[in-house]
């Protein structure tokens, strides 16, 4: 049916079902505000896969399984690839975010880019430098397994940096790494959906003095935009400075500079670079920190689980460390990482697609210019697909014969146009964790005075991202023997 007929005849259907909502507030008070997921996962039960809301009259379709995700999504991407308009970008400095473009010639270049440096081939490139990072991992930990959380952080910081920027961190307190993180922190507050739905709504907030009473968003905003600036900045001039003088390694940066075409305008390949670059960092290192803080809590509350890992570890590859080689020879510490990707998703909503005509999906309309929010979370709790979801078990991913099956948990990095282009990179990089702190530490509850295992006590961070924070465990290498010398001699013989 020709579009401008779909558009006339759509109008005529009701939306999909969801809550009533309130004038003004739409469902705001309907939600979780801080884990809005779950809320929107307890409607699908008695809804169904398509939900219709409102929030402060922005109307939102919120889609809850990986079929109709697919079906929208992907099979009708050029209605739902853009993202919504955000007046509120440059005051709180993302205009450089990639992810938040909107479909677009500016958006195909930044997509190109990412393509050329993290498409399947290009991403094989890396592995010698995530292996080499996942050794300064163990390093870090069994020095201060106390710290254990902020080595992870330093890990995904340090492999990103050093493959986007070809920068070398330090391993404790680099200036670069520091002001990287302290704008993502800024940037992921200022982010969240309820965050930025008040801000779209009432925008004026971020139009009043910041001395004045109650502007915590306009102060917010302003430490977002100069934390923005110098993450994108400094690193950037660094990398582009090596590479036009061709002291620098493989990166992005680089590799990118190489492709130029003198041709086309540089000037907008560069500002394109720079800001892809900038978000390749953001996605980078948030989701792989979040990641394997999240199989860490499952190691803890399912040792069983652990054990078995190790032991398949110990009979492929001996007292050796895992290196990519033995991916292959390793099925259920495959399984371990998808289940940790499945069991607590720490992307929960993805980021909002965005309607650019109107729809018809299953006799209810959906309007042109909404909200998309593909419910990751309850795909992740689907339990036709996975029974009993809220229990980490990796066998679930094997079939009757002991092999693999072919659900290899993408759905976490999106859907369609807007998938994620560095979700190779990030496969390699949470294996190689993985597979590393499995061989060589156990991790384990922590204990009371008494000196009995107790459950670990933590709170879940809310926004964009959910992962534990401040997540007590015991940390202790798998054998007494095992220090850091000995350690530092087993990843010599290794290389």
């Amino acid at each position: 049916m020709p579009r401008r007929y779909l558009s006339c005849f759509s109008s005529n259907l009701s939306f999909p079902p969801g809550p009533k909502g309130l004038p003004v507030l739409g469902n705001l008070l309907d939600l979780n505000g801080s884990q809005p997921w779950i809320s929107f996962t307890q409607w699908a039960s008695t809804r169904g896969d398509v939900i219709y809301c409102r929030l402060f009259g922005r109307q939102i379709i919120v889609l809850q399984s990986q079929e109709v995700a697919k079906a929208l999504l992907e099979h009708r991407s050029s209605i739902y690839s853009d993202r919504p308009p955000l007046s509120t970008i440059k005051a709180i400095g993302s205009e450089f975010n990639s992810a938040q473009l909107r479909y677009s010639d500016e958006w195909r270049l930044h997509r190109r880019i990412f393509h050329q440096s993290f498409r399947p081939e290009a991403a094989k490139d890396y592995l010698p430098l995530q292996l080499r990072k996942a050794r300064q991992l163990l390093q870090g930990i069994i020095e201060s397994p106390e710290r254990y959380q902020r080595h992870i952080e330093l890990f995904a910081s340090s492999v990103i940096m050093s493959a986007v920027y070809d920068y070398e961190a330090k391993l404790n307190d680099d200036p670069l790494l520091l002001t990287a993180e302290k704008a993502i922190k800024v940037f992921l507050e200022m982010a969240s959906p309820k965050t930025s739905a008040i801000l779209e709504t009432f925008p004026f907030l971020l139009r009043l003095p910041s001395w004045f009473p109650g502007a915590s968003f306009k102060r917010l905003a302003i430490q977002s935009q100069k934390n923005a600036a110098a993450m994108v900045n400094i690193p950037f001039h660094y990398a582009r400075e090596r590479a036009m003088t061709a002291t620098s390694n493989q990166c992005m940066i680089s590799e990118s500079f190489k492709r130029l075409d003198t041709r086309g305008n540089a000037d907008e390949f560069e500002l394109a670079l720079k800001s892809s670059s900038a978000t390749a960092f953001i996605a980078g290192v948030e989701t792989t920190a979040s990641t394997i803080t999240v199989f860490v809590l499952a190691m803890m509350l399912y040792p069983d689980v652990q054990k078995r890992a190790q032991d398949e570890i110990d009979a492929v590859i001996g007292d050796q460390l895992p290196t990519f080689e033995d991916r292959s020879s390793l099925p259920y510490v495959e399984a371990v990482l998808r289940e940790t990707l499945r069991w607590h998703p720490v992307f929960p909503l993805g980021l909002p697609h965005y309607t650019t005509d109107s729809d018809v999906y299953n006799g209810h309309h959906i309007p042109k210019d909404a909200i998309v929010m593909a419910n990751i979370w309850a795909m992740s709790k689907d339990e036709l697909q996975y029974p009993n979801p809220d229990d980490f078990k990796p066998e679930r991913f094997f079939m009757a014969d002991g092999q693999l099956n072919d659900d290899t948990v993408d759905f976490p990095f999106g859907f369609g146009r807007r998938v994620c282009v560095g979700k190779y990179f990030a496969d390699a990089s949470l294996w190689i964790s993985i597979a590393s702190l499995l061989a060589v530490f156990r991790f384990m509850k922590p204990l009371d005075n008494e000196g009995k295992e107790i459950d670990p006590i933590f709170q879940w961070s809310t926004g964009l991202i959910s992962h534990p924070e401040s997540l007590p465990c015991r940390v202790n290498p798998r054998h007494p023997d095992m220090t850091a010398h000995k350690l530092a001699d087993l990843i010599d013989l290794s290389a």
